[in-house]
């Protein structure tokens, strides 16, 4: 039998194209996917090892967000999971910041599957293509997060992103990936990163089929090197960086504050030499409110005219406990004068701090001024480079970085900008203390 041109032609338009016939192939076995073995190589990581906050969440969650510091255990958590879902998904995804973070931690790493995967367990793992396959037949395939068109297209039941937030086009690769997790009962995704203050995170956060678990460097203590303790967390803990990379707190700038993160860690130094004057800011509690604290600052000035903000010893404590806590931060700094604030309680402050030590040297302050305009002239001296930091002083730090001009200042702030305020009118070695 042969077939004209023209039959030909009529016969492949009442045909339906090849990729639509391979479509309907695919959809029919992916429907019918039993898992080639349902037996557990070996006991499962979240019923015998992880931590209770290492567990997956119960309840009906679509993504379970991890924000967890360096160490935590966050790639044996992703791992561990994918790894689980093996047995009732056919087909899983992991993203990363690069095709060769994917291919060397997720899957090669210390943590990553073929690691936590029993011998035979795994039966095909292509590193070029970044292909895995498991002995029930469930696939893997590996993308990156700065190739977020490549997610374009497949489908799966499962995902997880390790370190999201360090994605080149975070919110390209989500929206990509979110299309695709639409096969299954039940499509879930992992998400495993430090924090770091993107808009994505924040909007994952505010979703309601977001699980949120948080934890920090030092939950998983016993399985890190203690010279990690000694050198790393000892040198960073309390700064920015290390709030965020070892505590998983997610900080970020309060637009239209007077001092930013950027600008307080350029400003943080691990010493200061040649002193020639000390003071102690002092911001007396305001009210009996819990949240109300004295705030205590203390800061030097020294040769090199550069101001050293040197402890923050603010504390929430009776008018006795305080007025103690201020004339032992003095003496321990050898301190030359306590600069308080008089508008809260008048005499009485003085009066307080004298009854705890007769011969305390006080320069009482009056504030004349907006908070703005006394705050002002020093945020600039942060922005000049000539005010530091000797360390870190998380809550004051907080304080500084979130307050808005016409808000009620804290009292730590406060405390800052009346301690450095005394100094800057230093002439000389003499200090003038008057109105601000």
């Amino acid at each position: 039998m042969s077939l004209s041109l023209t039959s030909e032609w009529n016969l492949s338009q009442r045909l339906p194209p090849l990729w639509v016939l391979l479509s309907e192939i695919h959809y029919e076995a992916i429907s019918t996917w039993k898992p080639q073995g349902n037996d557990e190589p070996r006991p499962d990581f979240f019923d015998t090892q992880a931590r209770p906050s290492q567990r997956p969440p119960e309840g009906d969650w679509r993504t379970w967000l991890i924000l967890a510091g360096r160490g935590w255990g966050k790639t044996r958590v992703g791992a561990e999971w994918l790894r689980r879902r093996q047995h009732t998904s056919p087909r899983m995804a992991i993203v990363a910041p690069t095709f060769a973070d994917a291919r060397d931690i997720c899957v090669e790493g210390e943590s990553g599957l073929q690691a936590i995967c029993a011998e035979g367990e795994i039966i095909k793992w292509n590193r070029s293509l970044g292909e895995l396959e498991f002995r029930t037949g469930a696939q893997v395939k590996l993308f990156s997060g700065d190739k977020p068109d490549r997610l374009r297209g497949p489908q799966h039941y499962a995902m997880w992103f390790d370190e999201l937030a360090a994605f080149q086009y975070p919110q390209q690769a989500w929206d990509m990936g979110m299309f695709g997790l639409r096969l299954g009962d039940n499509p879930q995704c992992v998400v495993t990163t430090t924090p770091r203050p993107i808009s994505l995170v924040k909007q994952l956060l505010a979703v309601k089929t977001t699980s949120v678990t948080r934890g920090s460097t030092y939950e998983n203590r016993d399985n890190l090197a203690e010279a990690f303790f000694t050198d790393i967390v000892t040198r960073y803990e309390g700064t920015r960086l290390g709030r965020q990379e070892l505590n998983a707190e997610l900080i970020d700038d309060v637009e239209g504050a007077l001092w930013t993160r950027d600008m307080l860690e350029a400003s943080r130094v691990t010493k200061f030499e040649n002193p020639i004057r000390i003071v102690v800011g002092v911001d007396p509690k305001a009210n009996a409110a819990a949240e109300s604290e004295t705030g205590i600052v203390v800061a030097a000035q020294s040769a090199d005219g550069n101001i050293y903000v040197l402890d923050d010893a603010s504390v929430n404590d009776l008018p006795e406990r305080w007025a103690r806590q201020v004339v032992s931060a003095f003496h321990r700094w050898r301190g030359d004068r306590v600069v308080v604030e008089r508008n809260q309680g008048g005499d009485m402050v003085a009066s307080t701090l004298r009854a705890v030590d007769a011969h305390l040297p006080i320069s009482e302050v009056h504030a004349t001024k907006g908070k703005y305009t006394r705050a002002e002239p020093v945020s600039a001296l942060y922005e000049q480079g000539k005010v530091k930091h000797v360390g870190s002083f998380p809550r004051l730090e907080d304080q500084m970085c979130s307050w808005l001009p016409g808000e009620d200042s804290p009292d730590r702030l406060d405390a800052l900008v009346w301690a450095v305020s005394s100094l800057m009118t230093m002439t000389g070695r003499r200090a003038r203390v008057g109105e601000y």
